[in-house]
């Protein structure tokens, strides 16, 4: 079932009171409703804009909702900002897949970035004097590694890439990322923590490491459906510190 009306957004038409103040973001809108009907008691519909769905539940009793963000540092942005200014959302959860960097970073393992790299100029905009250091709110962190470490769920926190590039033409990119200590590539973590910080509200990037870079280790479609629910089923339980 659905609830939609015009809201003050570009893209998202919603009843404000149909947004939890927790969201859960996957890049993909089919994602967030997979997410929303397995793990949500009564998912409710409250956006079809432009096909980026988004549905609100109940987990454990708490109202939570979860939303496709597209690819990308100005998609995801743009709903997350939406989100904080005209629906009162406190906190955003990026829940997603990434191409594992560094040494010790295994397929399956969860990565809980605490800060992400980046070659996206998105904080520009902010005019902010020197380079602003997009950084994860502490106590969603703190509790998404209590609660992996609870369900023995593979986790690594540190520094992730957020590429502006799918296909870098940069040959030696990756090795130079890896020689700094990155964990992982991906393409939204910095600017949803700048957004964030922008918008005084928080943010947590979890990602899966669904193939390693250098390895060329890749999960298979079951596997990396197991790994997402051991995401999933962390990002929940960190979601339930702000619901």
């Amino acid at each position: 079932m659905s609830d939609i009306k015009s809201s003050p957004s570009a893209s998202i038409e919603a009843d404000p009171s149909l947004i939890a103040k927790v969201v859960l973001m996957p890049g993909d809108p089919l994602r967030a409703k997979k997410v929303a009907e397995t793990y949500l008691e009564n998912p409710v519909c409250f956006n079809t804009v432009r096909n980026m769905l988004g549905y609100t539940g109940l987990y454990k009793g708490k109202k939570v909702s979860v939303m496709g963000s597209g690819m990308g540092v100005p998609s995801a942005c743009l709903y997350i900002h939406e989100l904080f200014h005209f629906f009162g959302v406190e906190a955003v959860i990026r829940i997603g897949s990434a191409g594992g960097i560094g040494e010790d970073c295994k397929v399956r393992d969860l990565v809980i970035a605490m800060t992400a790299s980046t070659n996206s100029d998105y904080d520009r905009q902010y005019q902010f004097p020197g380079k602003l250091s997009p950084q994860a709110d502490y106590g969603l962190l703190q509790r998404a590694v209590a609660a992996a470490a609870a369900k023995n769920v593979p986790v690594k926190v540190g520094s992730v890439f957020t590429s502006d590039q799918f296909y870098n033409a940069n040959a030696r990119a990756n090795e130079q990322y890896r020689e700094m200590g990155i964990l992982a590539v991906e393409m939204e973590t910095a600017g949803i923590y700048w957004e964030a910080m922008a918008s005084h509200k928080k943010a947590l990037s979890l990602l899966t490491i669904s193939d390693h870079i250098f390895t060329g280790e890749a999960l298979s479609a079951e596997e990396r459906q197991n790994s997402f629910t051991d995401m999933m089923e962390v990002a929940l339980e960190t979601a339930l510190e702000i619901a």
